[in-house]
């Protein structure tokens, strides 16, 4: 037993031995990769290039101090003549004039202002007229049940009184 026992410490040993070395082996292929994607990429490699690759800055309201920057900075805008501008513009207004007296005002607005406020509230109104007749029909069973009349005797007492409302109509 004594055997095993010092063999086991040996063997851990070289296999720690042999993942460093293989972990070593690896760290050195990684590394030679990344050189070999970086050539690929930057096959000169130089810091002119990256140096050019960055974009230059561009300075709109900024003033800078450093000569260098001062080339970069963009001139202020100078306000334009309009005084061309100005004489078309009178011009177009003179034809447009003559567009005014030709179209009257009242052909341009809606016949009805307010439609687009029915529009808006009609379905409100459908809702509101369902909720009215349910009530009127809530209210007439409650005057039926107060009389505690026969609804078939309510019916005939109204029916003959339209009768002779409608008599009297065509006189």
């Amino acid at each position: 037993m004594a055997s095993k026992e010092d063999g086991a410490p040996a063997q851990t040993s070289e296999n720690v031995g042999k993942l460093e070395e293989n972990a070593l082996k690896r760290k050195e292929r990684l590394r030679q990769l990344r050189e070999q994607r970086k050539r690929k990429i930057d096959p000169e490699h130089d810091n002119s290039q990256a140096s050019e690759a960055l974009p230059k800055p561009v300075f709109r309201t900024y003033r800078p101090n450093d000569e260098n920057l001062q080339d970069l900075q963009i001139p202020d805008a100078q306000p334009e003549r309009i005084e061309d501008k100005v004489k078309e513009t009178l011009s177009q207004e003179a034809s447009v004039d003559l567009l005014d007296k030709e179209i009257d005002i009242t052909t341009l607005a809606p016949l009805k202002p307010d439609w687009d406020l029915k529009r808006d509230i009609a379905g409100k109104l459908d809702k509101l007229g369902r909720r009215t007749k349910r009530a009127v029909a809530e209210l007439i069973r409650e005057r039926l049940r107060e009389n505690k009349e026969d609804l078939a005797r309510v019916v005939q007492n109204v029916q003959p009184d339209a009768d002779v409302d409608d008599d009297d109509d065509d006189d």
